[in-house]
């Protein structure tokens, strides 16, 4: 929002006039009831009041402050159509709840590129570490111990105290560009983004390799099944399995010689690869 639009807004929502107690339930059973856009307007410029006081108690954070009311009034419209007048309570009550909501919503998404807190109690812990953190300072007339603080906090809000100290440590920090150099000498430098150069293969590489091994592995069990059983035992037990058979216990388990079990395993091998050139012609060896 610019800042003349704000001005603006400002200026239009203080000259609202209040609403008494009646006048403010017969304008919320007219929306209510009949959608009367007139009522609602009416409604909601009076208590944009409520709205930008609420933006204000949120300036620490560093966000525009037109961007804090539109979110504010988008708590309010929320407020006005959840409303009940039967329940004989002050709109302004009810709706603070719901502006607070929608502008806290909004810090938490803008304040940071990485989200400041998904649950109740972290976000009870974004935004009341940094008073609780005045107010015992404060309070004990000194800086206080880093862990007494979060032991303090913890108990506080009921929260563990490693999430104290998580949270104490990114609102004391930045975000920072991983294009920023390491250093500002005048000269060619490193940029922090080469600190997270990985030698792992690439998310391709790795998905291309899964699939021609699974490609592969389909390939060879149609081979195998051109051999015999003792054939098809041999190559299992010498080739296929991760200790590797040897020639003499493959002897003694068939009752032949392990000059056998070799010749056996050479003319195997001999079946597979023919197997495999003649279906698979890109599996020959270049000549």
């Amino acid at each position: 929002m610019q800042d003349s639009a704000r001005q603006e807004m400002v200026r239009a929502a203080m000259k609202a006039p209040y609403l008494e107690r009646d006048e403010e339930q017969e304008l919320a059973r007219r929306w209510k009831e009949a959608q009367d856009q007139e009522a609602l307007h009416r409604i909601t410029l009076a208590h944009m009041r409520l709205v930008i006081a609420m933006a204000s108690k949120f300036r620490s954070f560093g966000l525009p402050a037109g961007d804090l009311i539109q979110e504010g009034y988008v708590g309010l419209l929320e407020a006005a159509a959840r409303f009940d007048p039967s329940r004989e309570v002050r709109f302004s009550t009810y709706a603070t709840w719901w502006i607070r909501a929608s502008m806290q919503d909004y810090v938490l998404r803008n304040w940071s590129i990485v989200r400041g807190g998904t649950s109740s109690a972290q976000k009870a812990l974004f935004f009341n570490l940094r008073r609780l953190r005045a107010k015992m300072q404060r309070a004990g007339g000194e800086a206080m111990p880093s862990g007494d603080l979060y032991r303090e906090v913890a108990h506080a809000l009921k929260v563990p105290e490693k999430d104290v100290a998580l949270m104490d440590a990114r609102l004391s920090g930045s975000d920072t560009s991983l294009n920023a150099p390491l250093k500002s000498d005048g000269e060619q430098s490193s940029e922090r983004l080469d600190l997270l150069v990985s030698d792992d293969p690439l998310p391709d590489d790795v998905a291309g390799e899964s699939i021609d091994g699974e490609r592969r592995t389909a390939w060879l069990e149609q081979a195998l099944e051109t051999l015999n059983v003792r054939e098809l035992k041999i190559v299992r037990e010498r080739r296929l399995s991760e200790d590797g058979a040897t020639l003499e216990a493959l002897g003694e388990s068939l009752g032949i010689s392990k000059e056998r079990v070799r010749q056996i395993e050479s003319r195997a091998l001999e079946k597979l690869q023919e197997c495999l050139s003649r279906k698979h012609p890109e599996l020959r060896a270049p000549a």
